[in-house]
């Protein structure tokens, strides 16, 4: 069974159309959203999908212009286990936001903690140590799961020792730095995503179900069997559900 738990259901060109893909192949998914304002619209996308949840986010790219949905999240955190797309972004673009951002991020994880905890989806794209200083300062806030990873090798090793999770998806498998990253990460502490429509493939949005590619290129990398990998990461999303409830 395909799992994708980092992608933007919402902002398909068709979002309809690919959730009843995602219904019919029977997948599991987890939906981003990056504002507040857009959970309550996507919840009702997937309403009546068993398989679909949607997760509570302000994204660190648009933290400076929706700062002021964080009220927001008060109200809809306590109808969902699930926070994301969160965290911060200090690449070039970004960098200039950074307090915003940080204001963002710390209410977000403020207000998973005073929940009892909820899974998070991090992004950290230029960020790494910074969103780390963070989630060490709200150890309850939940189950972080580090998006994306592309800090260098002992942000992991710290990331790894701090007890955070990993997704994993074909724009990290596709990379030598990500391929590294994901050699070194712990086999029961990686998921898959593809942060469809964002990352693309051959020039198109990239679909949940193309986390088959991560999945190949996964057991390729670890001399495993692909029936092998896909076990071991749908065990891993089962313990992680578990771990939520």
């Amino acid at each position: 069974m395909l799992i994708d738990l980092h992608v933007h259901l919402d902002l398909y060109p068709d979002p309809r159309h690919v959730v009843a893909e995602v219904v019919r192949r029977e997948m599991h998914a987890l939906c981003m959203t990056t504002t507040p304002s857009a959970w309550a619209g996507t919840s009702a996308l997937v309403e009546n999908c068993k398989r679909i949840r949607v997760g509570l986010g302000l994204h660190p790219q648009l933290a400076q212009e929706r700062l002021f949905e964080l009220p927001l999240v008060d109200e809809y955190i306590k109808k969902t286990r699930y926070v994301g797309e969160i965290g911060l972004d200090g690449s070039p673009a970004h960098k200039k936001s950074m307090e915003s951002q940080r204001r963002a991020f710390g209410y977000m994880l403020s207000c998973s903690t005073s929940a009892g905890g909820r899974f998070l989806s991090i992004h950290s794209r230029g960020a790494t140590t910074a969103v780390l200083d963070m989630l060490a300062s709200y150890p309850d806030a939940g189950i972080p799961i580090l998006h994306w990873f592309s800090g260098n090798a002992a942000e992991l090793r710290r990331a790894i020792e701090m007890g955070c999770w990993f997704s994993v998806g074909p724009g990290m498998t596709r990379t030598q730095k990500g391929s590294a990253h994901f050699m070194s990460m712990p086999e029961d502490r990686i998921i898959t995503e593809t942060d469809g429509p964002f990352f693309r493939i051959n020039d198109q949005p990239a679909m949940p179900w193309n986390v088959e590619d991560a999945l190949r290129d996964m057991s390729n990398m670890r001399d495993m069997d692909y029936l092998e990998i896909t076990s071991i990461i749908y065990n891993n999303f089962n313990r992680l559900v578990r771990l939520l409830s």
